[in-house]
């Protein structure tokens, strides 16, 4: 569990990087396209694929860490232990949904590799590229789901907890 944890981590970092990344790239496009009239062919499409590859490895950890949207106004009023179950279930909830994404964005990817489809813009990268952020960052997610479930089972984690209990 601590191994998965640190990858999930990490994984934060780099998205972090990447969404940096991306604001580097995109103000240069604008310096460049608006100061010296010299758009880029690579600035905004790789941007976007920075910032697609960030958002989806990002989705465990930001689970983990509860830095998701929550609305537990109703939640709040249950006893600490229906908020454990009422966790669980939510939790094996999200793991469904992340299941069938994952699997059918597997599909997708699998799809565009073996067809070669390409973006069709003037730096033309294959699709799958950024279709293969889907399957990997639903199956993070997912793992990372059945972990949260696991927790609120067994009580390792504290439902009272801000941020789930840890950082």
């Amino acid at each position: 569990m601590a191994h998965f944890q640190y990858l999930i981590k990490a994984l934060a970092r780099l998205a972090a990087a990447l969404f940096v990344t991306a604001g580097f790239m995109l103000t240069y496009e604008v310096i460049a396209r608006y100061f010296f009239s010299a758009p880029t062919i690579w600035a905004a499409e790789l941007s976007q694929l920075t910032l697609i590859w960030g958002t989806l490895l990002a989705m465990a950890w930001l689970l983990g860490a509860r830095h998701h949207i929550a609305v537990d106004a109703l939640v709040d009023l249950l006893s600490p232990e229906q908020r454990r179950f009422t966790e669980a279930f939510a939790m094996l909830c999200v793991a469904a949904f992340s299941a069938v994404v994952a699997w059918k964005g597997w599909e997708i990817f699998l799809d565009s590799f073996e067809r070669g489809r390409t973006t069709g813009s003037m730096l033309d990268l294959p699709t799958w590229v950024s279709e293969l952020a889907v399957p990997v960052g639903f199956a993070l997610l997912f793992l990372q789901a059945l972990l949260e479930a696991y927790r609120s089972l067994t009580g390792e984690r504290d439902i009272d907890a801000p941020h789930g209990g840890y950082e």
